[in-house]
């Protein structure tokens, strides 16, 4: 890739495209460009001259555009040390045409030129191009001392950053290429060392995209593949001959070819089977997940599933369906794909900012002393931004010097990724998002990673929880909502912004993701940042909230099948024709729940029901007229307790002051989730004639018979009642003793425990006297360990300065006649180095003319006893070798010690 430099400046320069031109005869260039497939292609060192010096500007059809028409699939690979060996595997793995563009990231060094281009020439028929435009069946690589970008189907370069301990050009490609590419990106990790890359693969995964990294055991160098293994976000796991074949399968699906890319639909022969065989993915997921992704955006849907069937090499929905329904693993992996776990910490700078500036200091001044701060963290993921909340806060109070409790709730529908939140645990790639000072202060370096602090851990609650079911938390002062919303259709959209403006305080604070607004919502929220998603709520504003309800839905009727479709004309005149049927043949009733209250009228009902007198209720017993109450409590009782069908005859109903024979049915009915009963009335006989009066009789003897006929239909009435009140009483009163009883037993159950729980207590109390007495040993040992450890500091140290300042060659040998240590003047006598130390001394043949070292030191550890002989170094310098034996505290044979000594005597002879 080569670039153009506008005067030198320091921004984003575009990167120019490769020229072709055919090979002549007398070219002056003496390198020829390289032909692959009818494409020629430049060499490296034609890209690096054009990266180092301004171009020309190419022609306009070629200058840095947007492309036109359909982008390929961008595959993104990223490498260290040990990476180009694996990448020409992957190229000569690779076919001519693979359908995809190819864009290597190598870290290379900015002043010196590279040969990536030359070298990878060599190894597969793709053209190695320098050009912009990013097109199918190309391979592409970065320059040295550039960053490479991709915007819109161009490449872009720009100048490397000075600060080369956090350069991370893979993961800043990454993020260009999931921003440009999204769903149709793919990224790999190859061989190199570090952690490049890592954090780019979030970016790619966040978008829909795909990774894939290379098998640690078949890379030079692990590193960055583990660290792209440890994220959890890689779909496969490779050698780089099958990550070959990947690319290619990936590349040749269907389902992620644009429409003007391939016309063919992948479900074109059974068109109207697509919607049913999606609905069957959607049970299958509520079935296995408990979560109902009916209320979700149906595109993306199909996106996530498209992503799963290439992944799995499926080219057919049927087979996935078929995919899902037998294998327990492929609903969960579904489930994870289309939450799309990923997240970072103190994501969007920009909000966190005016959060600490404008949102904690209003909730602050509206604060009450005897309350916490308390944030919900809806669709939390990971736990990275609830923790970066909790910091952002804890920083805050700090600043302020307040001593305030914080309460923040994160949740997810997500188990998986609740559990990570809660172990705290992240890779050593969070440096990238993590400023130097907060690291040191609320995280502790473990296991190749970062575990946040307990200051930090202790303030967030993890919990599963779904907004579009689940009853909301309340008296919220922050909640913080990224990137959840987006998914949602409208009707739950604004179902949970109602929750939301319930939720919060009256100064409460709502921040949403950076593509997500309040839409339709204006009225029950006040923009606080338009650009961040920060919004306020307005206290004047009333929504009406809709919790979720264990109310059932109105019954249904069974379900016919029509089988000559009718107009709409015939429907009214059929529905007509059933209201006429019910009214004239059905007996009247109603339908009831399982607590008694009416949730629907069949007939006319009028002469068996009325309103009481007083507040408005719907319960079918304080309706019923005079006459019915017993009897109609006691049937529903029976019904409700036996799950069978009652019928109740010689009931009297009084109305209009005359009464009237009936008969009461109670009819069981099975709902989609709770017991309803279906009540009917049933006139049986005439009504009741008064008696009549005669005529001539004297008044006072007419109206003493009158009196007594009332009278005997009083007591009649009375006695009707009296039994149906001792049927209702005579089980209520069964029922009774057998609770009590219940209640006996589980009293003496509840003190049995008790009796267990105060032993238990008491083995506990036990316990913790045993633990404290073990935990004052411990302290003890390790107060005295600490001592000795001092004492042995101490005594190295005096070692260390004793041997450092005698001015002889000193050299301590083990059993074994590994060197165990040596003097500085043995080192420079001797001719040692301090990688020495542990080796054989027979192995570094010392500065010294002694060939039966050894064996004088086996000697002496052998028969215990001192030797003395004269050597002589390469320069000729006589001295004298003492071995003595090395003898620990005690008195036991350890190795041995050699001390050269200048030998005066012999110089003095040689000399004379």
């Amino acid at each position: 890739m080569a670039s153009r430099r506008k005067g030198g400046s320091g921004k984003d320069t575009t990167a120019a495209p490769a020229r072709r031109r055919s090979p002549r005869a007398n070219d002056p260039d003496p390198v020829s460009p390289r032909k692959s497939s009818g494409v020629v292609a430049k060499p490296a060192r034609v890209a690096a001259r054009s990266a180092k010096r301004p171009r020309p500007a190419p022609d306009a059809a070629n200058d840095g555009a947007p492309a036109v028409g359909p982008q390929p699939l961008v595959v993104g690979i990223g490498a260290s040390a040990g990476g180009l060996e694996a990448f020409s595997q992957i190229l000569r793995a690779l076919p001519p045409n693979p359908g995809v563009a190819i864009i290597f990231i190598q870290h290379l060094a900015p002043g010196h030129e590279s040969a990536l281009a030359t070298l990878l020439s060599a190894q597969s028929l793709l053209p190695v191009a320098d050009g912009t435009r990013v097109l199918a069946d190309h391979v592409y690589v970065n320059p040295p001392g550039w960053d490479v970008g991709i915007e819109a189907g161009v490449l872009r370069l720009s100048a490397r950053p000075p600060d080369q301990l956090r350069h991370r050009p893979i993961d800043a490609f990454l993020r260009s290429l999931a921003a440009s590419a999204g769903e149709r990106a793919v990224a790999v990790i190859l061989s190199g060392t570090g952690e490049d890359g890592s954090d780019g693969l979030r970016d790619v995964k966040a978008e829909g995209g795909i990774v894939l990294a290379q098998q640690p055991d078949s890379a030079k160098f692990d590193s960055m593949p583990a660290a792209a293994i440890a994220t959890g976000l890689a779909d496969l796991v490779l050698a780089p001959d099958e990550l070959a074949g990947a690319i290619v399968q990936i590349g040749e699906n269907k389902l992620l070819a644009t429409p003007s890319h391939d016309g063919h639909d992948a479900e074109a022969e059974h068109p109207d089977r697509r919607p049913q065989l999606f609905d069957r993915i959607l049970a299958l997921l509520r079935a296995g997940t408990g979560v109902d992704f009916r209320q979700y955006k149906r595109p993306t849907i199909e996106r996530r599933v498209a992503r799963r069937m290439v992944l799995l090499r499926l080219g057919r929905l049927e087979e996935y369906v078929h995919r899902l329904e037998t294998d327990p693993g492929e609903v969960p992996a579904l489930f994870q794909d289309i939450l799309i776990l990923v997240t970072r910490f103190f994501r969007d700078p920009e909000a966190f900012e005016l959060l600490r500036t404008r949102a904690l200091p209003a909730i602050l001044q509206a604060h009450r002393s005897d309350e916490p701060i308390r944030a919900w963290i809806a669709g939390c993921s990971t736990g990275e931004e609830a923790y970066s909340i909790a910091i952002l806060l804890l920083e805050f109070l700090a600043e302020k010097d307040l001593s305030i409790p914080v309460q923040i709730f994160a949740t997810d529908v997500s188990e998986q990724a609740i559990e990570r939140a809660r172990n705290g645990f992240y890779p050593a790639a969070i440096v990238a998002d993590v400023s130097l000072p907060r690291l040191r202060r609320y995280f502790a370096k473990a296991d190749g990673g970062y575990r946040i602090a307990k200051s930090v851990r202790d303030v967030c609650v993890f919990a599963r929880h779904d907004i579009t079911r689940d009853p909301p938390f309340s008296r919220m002062d922050l909640i913080v909502c990224r990137n959840v919303m987006i998914y949602l259709n409208a009707a739950i959209q604004q179902k949970v912004m109602t929750l939301f403006h319930y939720t919060l305080k009256p100064t409460g604070f709502l921040l949403l993701g950076s593509a997500e607004t309040v839409g339709q919502h204006s009225d029950l929220f006040r923009a606080e940042d338009k650009r961040v998603r920060m919004y306020a709520k307005k206290v004047q504003a009333l929504a009406s909230l809709v919790l979720p309800s264990e109310y059932p839905l109105p019954l249904a009727g069974p379900r016919r099948t029509a089988t000559v479709p009718l107009r709409g004309d015939a429907r009214a005149a059929q529905s007509e024709a059933d209201r006429i049927l019910q009214e004239r043949y059905a007996p009247p009733g109603v339908v009831v729940d399982d607590d008694l209250q009416i949730v629907q009228f069949r007939g006319h009902t009028g002469l068996f029901l009325e309103h009481a007198p007083g507040d408005p209720t719907m319960n079918v017993l304080k309706m019923a007229r005079d006459g019915l109450l017993y009897g109609l409590r006691t049937a529903l009782h029976s019904a409700r307790r036996g799950r069978a069908p009652v019928r109740r005859e010689g009931m009297r109903v009084r109305r209009n002051g005359s009464w009237q024979e009936c008969a009461i049915e109670v009819l069981p009915l099975v709902s989609a989730e709770r017991q309803h009963f279906l009540v009917l009335f049933h006139e049986t006989g005439a009504p009741l004639p008064q008696p009549p009066r005669k005529p001539g009789t004297s008044g006072k003897a007419s109206g003493r018979r009158r009196y007594e006929n009332e009278l005997e239909l009083q007591v009649a009435s009375l006695q009707r009642e009296l039994a149906a009140s001792r049927d209702y009483l005579q089980p209520i009163i069964q029922e009774l003793e057998t609770a009590n009883e219940e209640l006996q037993s589980a009293n003496e159950e509840i003190l049995s425990a008790n009796e267990e729980l105060q032993s238990t207590n008491e083995e506990l109390d036990t316990a913790k006297e045993e633990l404290q007495s073990t935990n004052e040993e411990l302290n003890t040992v390790n107060d005295e360990l600490r001592a000795r450890n001092e004492e042995l500091s101490r005594v190295n140290s005096d070692l260390e300065n004793l041997l450092a300042s005698v001015q002889i060659a000193i050299v301590i040998v083990a059993r074994d006649l590994r060197i165990r240590r040596f003097t500085p003047m043995a080192e420079r006598v001797l001719n040692l180095i301090p990688s020495d130390v542990g080796r054989p001394i027979g192995h570094i043949q010392p500065n010294i003319d002694c060939p039966d070292l050894e064996a004088r030191i086996h000697r002496v550890l052998d028969e215990v006893t001192p030797q003395e002989c004269e050597v002589r170094d390469r320069n000729g310098k006589h001295f004298s070798l003492r071995i003595r034996p090395y003898k620990d505290i005690d008195n036991r044979i350890e190795g041995a010690v050699l001390a050269l000594f200048e030998g005066h005597r012999a110089q003095s002879s040689e000399s004379a």
